[in-house]
């Protein structure tokens, strides 16, 4: 078993990439940190450790909404659609305050969804909230898997 906490980060923005790669260096556990820029590659990278007797999947998926060729919704009910992966646990990270989109992902059974802040004063995002995520609450799901 790999005692190594495993993050999977779907997100076609570069500069969210990097923020939340800058988020997590805060932790103080070990992770490993799997980047798809969207769905498909997401589901690509699940089942190729489905496929290879791996079994490794992630310990949660970090999600954006809105990317190209499959957006995080579309993912999400592939997801939920597949008996090897419908548990893992997800949380949205997006920009989009609709709720359409809140309820959407709701049904779609995840575990939080988080909306990333901007600074509009200097065009820049914030990652305040991005260092309060990971440290409240994805420290404590990370902790949870040694139990």
């Amino acid at each position: 078993m790999n005692s190594k906490n495993i993050i999977l980060l779907v997100d076609d923005d570069e500069l969210d990439v990097i923020s939340v790669e800058r988020s997590l260096k805060k932790l103080d556990q070990d992770y490993e940190l799997f980047t798809a820029y969207n769905g498909i590659e997401a589901l690509e990278i699940l089942k190729s450790q489905l496929e290879e007797g791996k079994g490794h999947l992630p310990d949660v998926i970090l999600l954006d909404l809105n990317m190209p060729k499959m957006n995080g919704i579309e993912f999400l009910k592939v997801l939920r659609g597949d008996d090897k992966l419908k548990h893992l646990k997800v949380f949205v990270m997006t920009t989009s305050g609709e709720e359409a989109d809140r309820k959407a992902t709701e049904q779609l059974g995840v575990s939080g969804y988080l909306i990333k802040p901007l600074n509009f004063n200097n065009n820049t995002k914030r990652s305040d909230s991005m260092d309060g995520f990971v440290q409240f609450h994805l420290r404590k799901i990370l902790a949870s898997k040694g139990l």
